[in-house]
């Protein structure tokens, strides 16, 4: 059989299905998203694919989600064994000034009292206590002004484009009363893009899922049954019993400055699909920064998500309904072998461009006989070719390694022995007078 016969021959495995609409289509082309801030991003948690941004690269003020990195260090330090949930910490005079400043978000830490780092662990993710998050980097560093190198480091290790981290806590450096890290000014402000900050609650969340079990809290009872007993209520609006609860929401941090506006970068799951967005800086129809309007525009980014896409599966059978998936194999002793996937490939679509997806069977050239057929002998597991997703559209990731090859192994179901020169030779004298009549 010549090449580009057996290529014909195999055109039966190859469908078409929708091709997604070009991605900035997809990421700027909700007309009906009411998004009324500096910068704005929704990602795909799982894959890292940008669904929709604004101005996602410009550096900006980011307030108390700074703390997402000191949390993220925190969490690192302990996974490598450096410091423990229940190792305690002695209150300096700094921290102990600053957790008691009027006006901060905090809650009270006492003199030389000594405290957990799971207490003040708590005390930062849910209450954004900026004592609690400048204790922990002393825990962790030895020093603010050190952590604030790390926090840095980690940041372009991590693969941050625009960023600048000042102190550990979000506070705007004067308002720090003169105690501002070291290397650092007192002018000086945290500042991430909405992307780099996305990039950081996908690493956050995935190298210690952990953080959603606090983060997702409404509220906890700090150092109960003492006379410093305290709730802490969260500052995320989309909690349970929050004025703007949204189904599935667990974290991640919301920061407020007169620099910064009202941020926050929020994250739901749904069904097994979760999402994460960002807002920097939201603002209300007179243009003022609004906390209610970061919480109202997060639940429109990730409605979007929700609702305008479903997740589609792809498997042999979208090829060809039948039970059993063959390809011949001119040369083995059976002349047919049975393939399959070990699982769908699974994909989110928006619901508009369901019927553009091109999806196709390629097999591996090394596999093939100079004619283009299946060649054997063929081991049982052994990779066949790969279903593919072939998108001519370009599609945005927050990391360039986390971009999807939307693909998936097929493989033999089954061992097939090469037949003896005998026996092909019978059969091409067959094929011969076949031919003939």
């Amino acid at each position: 059989m010549k090449k580009n016969a057996m290529k014909r021959s195999l055109s039966v495995l190859m469908i078409s299905f929708m091709a997604m609409t070009p991605f900035q289509q997809t990421a700027h082309g909700k007309t009906n998203l009411d998004i009324n801030a500096d910068a704005a991003i929704l990602v795909e948690a799982d894959t890292g694919k940008i669904v929709y941004k604004e101005h996602e690269d410009q550096l900006l003020g980011i307030a108390s989600m700074t703390k997402m990195m000191t949390e993220y260090l925190v969490l690192e330090a302990i996974q490598e064994g450096k410091i423990k949930w229940d190792e305690t910490y002695k209150v300096s005079d700094k921290v102990y000034q600053l957790a008691n400043a009027p006006g901060l978000s905090n809650v009270p830490l006492r003199a030389d009292e000594k405290y957990t780092v799971r207490e003040l662990y708590d005390a930062m993710v849910i209450k954004s206590g900026n004592g609690a998050a400048i204790a922990l980097s002393e825990v962790v560093a030895g020093s603010e002004g050190e952590f604030v190198k790390r926090m840095n480091a980690k940041a372009k290790e991590l693969g941050f484009e625009n960023y600048q981290f000042v102190n550990s806590s979000g506070l705007s450096n004067y308002d720090m009363l003169g105690m501002f890290p070291k290397g650092t000014d007192v002018n000086d402000e945290n500042m991430v893009s909405a992307e780099d900050m996305a990039t950081l609650a996908y690493y956050l969340i995935h190298d210690f899922p952990e953080v959603l079990e606090t983060s997702g809290l409404s509220s906890k009872v700090f150092r109960p049954g003492t006379d410093e007993e305290l709730v802490m209520k969260n500052t995320n609006g989309l909690l349970k019993e929050k004025a703007y609860y949204y189904k599935g929401a667990d974290g991640l941090k919301t920061g407020t400055t007169p620099f910064a506006g009202s941020t926050f970068t929020g994250t739901a799951e749904r069904d097994g699909v979760r999402y994460i967005s960002v807002i920097l800086d939201a603002k209300d129809e007179y243009g003022q920064p609004s906390s209610a309007e970061r919480f109202t525009q997060t639940t429109e980014l990730l409605d979007y998500g929700f609702n305008e896409f479903e997740t589609v599966k792809y498997s042999l059978n979208d090829i060809e309904k039948k039970k059993e998936h063959t390809l011949n194999v001119p040369d083995g002793k059976e002349q047919e072998v049975v393939i399959k996937i070990d699982k769908p490939l699974s994909i989110r679509v928006n619901k508009e461009d369901l019927d553009k997806i091109e999806t196709s069977l390629n097999l591996d050239e090394n596999k093939l006989n100079k004619d283009g057929s299946l060649q054997a002998p063929i081991e049982k597991g052994e990779k066949i070719g790969e279903l593919r997703i072939e998108n001519p559209n370009k599609e945005e990731y927050i990391l360039d390694e986390k971009r999807q090859s939307y693909k998936v192994d097929v493989i033999a179901a089954e061992s097939v022995d090469k037949a003896s020169w005998l026996v092909r030779s019978a059969r091409s004298i067959q094929e011969f007078i076949g031919n003939l009549f």
